[in-house]
């Protein structure tokens, strides 16, 4: 695992904003990009006093010495990522790879699903199975045209791709897993299928393949603080033994996976992580008000939130 922090940090090469919400970081790190598999995440720090937050490998460039992160701006860390991380900025910690890399051979016939932000990491898979000789199958799901990325990225690595659009602007409508049951029909040799996503969609793939006993795979995102095993934070259910998604994962098999349980311990901070983004929002307001903020209370740091 490599980690290092200073006043250089890690610098950012490319941003791209692929939504309001949603933005890409490409990031220098050669022995990270060297050491990184498909699969596997990092822990970042975007400042000195910032939050420690996992984030999966999106993407990485062993020959330009990067990798690449893709990130959804929904709590006070994530937001606050989006203003500052600009090119030309760095990254203040970056530890990893961490997590067990995904298996990518010996199967003939894969599938590998991607909902949302999952369409992200679900790509490195869909490439690693094409370089070990597989027949991919890419099924993607956005709620419309607008939010779709990385459409050539996959097709340059997929034997067949599915799109799904809620509002049908794009491929086929409807859920993600109106798709996998689409290639099912179409391909029933499919040996194993990989889904990311956020878990009531990972939940509902699981129940799709398990009648066709088709192996499937899925990356869990509980909460997570130190990434090595210590805190205990990342605990999940599996054939009704606890795992931690840090170290024993983060793939699992979906089909042994307690997704109620994920869900519920999802939401244990979520009025914590309500708080914090308030505090935030209203700092960032009165920064922007000099005159005013000179006359206010100061701001409590906020509560740690993904």
């Amino acid at each position: 695992m490599l980690d290092a922090k200073g006043s250089s940090g890690f610098e950012i090469v490319t941003r791209e904003d692929f939504s309001d919400v949603t933005y890409l970081l490409e990031v220098r790190h050669p022995l990270m990009a060297k050491a990184a598999h498909a699969g596997q995440f990092v822990i970042v720090m975007s400042h000195a006093h910032g939050e420690r937050i996992p984030l999966t490998i999106a993407d990485f460039d062993r020959e330009k010495g990067t990798i690449t992160l893709v990130v959804q701006a929904v709590g006070k860390t994530t937001r606050e990522m989006q203003q500052t991380c600009r090119v030309g900025t760095s990254l203040y910690g970056l530890a990893g790879p961490m997590g067990v890399p995904s298996h990518a051979d010996g199967a003939k016939k894969v599938m590998c699903v991607g909902g949302g932000l999952g369409v992200a990491p679900i790509f490195p898979q869909a490439r690693a199975y094409k370089e070990s000789g597989a027949y991919v199958i890419g099924v993607v799901g956005f709620r419309t045209k607008d939010l779709v990325f990385w459409e050539d990225k996959f097709r340059s690595c997929c034997d067949e791709f599915i799109v799904c659009t809620d509002d049908g602007s794009m491929g086929i409508k409807g859920l993600i897993t109106d798709g996998v049951k689409l290639a099912i029909a179409k391909h029933p040799d499919i040996d194993e299928v990989i889904a990311i996503g956020p878990p009531i969609m990972m939940k509902a793939c699981a129940e799709t393949t398990r009648p066709h006993n088709i192996k499937t795979v899925v990356s869990l995102n509980p909460i997570m603080i130190d990434g090595t095993g210590m805190c205990g934070g990342c605990r999940v259910k599996v054939g009704g033994r606890v795992k931690f998604a840090c170290v024993d994962g983060p793939d699992f098999d979906a089909h042994q996976v307690d997704f109620d349980d994920l869900m519920y311990r999802l939401r244990r901070f979520t009025a914590q992580e309500k708080v914090a983004l308030e505090r935030w929002v209203e700092s960032c307001r009165l920064r922007s008000q000099p005159d005013q903020a000179s006359q206010a209370p100061a701001v409590a740091r906020p509560a740690p939130q993904r």
